[in-house]
């Protein structure tokens, strides 16, 4: 199985509710793509999607240490090897899509050049956006091929609900039933907060690590 299609069954199975065994090992696939590199950390089991060799990255980690895999040590390692660049360690969520439409009314935009836009531009494909009154909700297809949203709240618009309210209405932008995903910074309380209020559910966490080109 190719690295697409490894690590997207990996995402499947997990958004079904279907985890890696809590055995304390570690699952080396290749990368799905030049641009997306990383490590997915679940309940005593990581997984790494990497264009290095196995045995050369199974080399690197200690046994029994569950912390290793999202260690800054080694993601710097597995960063000076590959040529790439590590950004935060991010909660992992995922939700189902929902029938109906959303519970916000939504306009098509902005443009490109809005700084969320072309953040998601560098690393999704397929990138949509919405506006309301306040703020903005992305979609685009990121690692693996899987859906991916984000969202931002204008700073005058903050605390009053409205991250919750976009967060919700992203699930109605696809097919119902389908995984969208969302890697927010734990730092970001209210980012988390919002997401876990709209139906997202933490699976884990993932460290992406990109190409230097790319940027942060």
């Amino acid at each position: 199985m190719d690295g697409d299609g490894a690590l997207s069954a990996v995402l499947e199975a997990v958004a079904a509710g279907r985890f890696p065994p809590a055995d304390g090992g570690v699952t080396i696939v290749p990368a799905p793509s030049r641009r997306d590199a990383g490590v997915l950390g679940f309940t005593a089991h990581a997984v790494i999607f990497i264009d290095a060799e196995p045995s050369w990255v199974a080399g690197r980690l200690p046994g029994g240490d569950l912390a290793a895999p999202l260690s800054p040590a080694f993601l710097q390692e597995l960063c000076e090897h590959t040529g790439r660049q590590a950004h935060t360690i991010d909660m992992l969520c995922v939700a189902s899509a929902l029938p109906g439409p959303p519970p916000i009314a939504l306009t098509a935009g902005p443009g490109r050049a809005h700084p969320r836009l072309a953040r998601a531009l560098r690393y999704r494909d397929a990138v949509r956006a919405w506006r309301t009154d306040g703020g903005i909700v992305t979609l685009g297809r990121g690692i693996a091929g899987r859906w991916e949203v984000s969202i931002e709240v204008d700073p005058g618009r903050r605390c009053a609900g409205l991250g919750r309210a976009l967060a919700a209405a992203a699930l109605h932008l696809l097919p119902a039933g389908t995984p969208l995903w969302a890697q927010i910074a734990p730092a970001n309380a209210a980012s988390v907060r919002a997401f876990l209020a709209a139906g997202f559910t933490p699976v884990g966490a993932e460290a992406h690590l990109t190409h230097a080109e790319l940027g942060t």
